[in-house]
């Protein structure tokens, strides 16, 4: 982790309880606690973002065509993992 901040935080006290008694059970300090929510939203967030740029370059018919190609053949032995039948 970067170099640490200081960031003055205006929660509604019903918001602050609630966040106090989720660290509490969590085993964590209020500080800890706001960390990882911050990062857990904004890893949500850069998810989110990647598949929109990947959906972006993909091609719908592309995929349907693979996803609906005849098929049923049993894999070859190059298909399997090692100790398999």
């Amino acid at each position: 982790m970067g170099t640490p901040s200081n960031f003055a935080l205006r929660l509604p006290a019903s918001l602050k309880q609630g966040a106090e008694q989720a660290a509490r059970e969590d085993g964590t300090t209020l500080n800890q606690f706001i960390v990882s929510a911050v990062a857990e939203k904004l890893s949500a967030m850069r998810t989110a973002q990647y598949f929109e740029e990947r959906a972006q370059r993909g091609d719908l018919h592309a995929a349907l065509a693979l996803l609906g190609r005849a098929g049923g053949l049993p894999p070859v032995d190059e298909d399997r993992l090692p100790g398999q039948s």
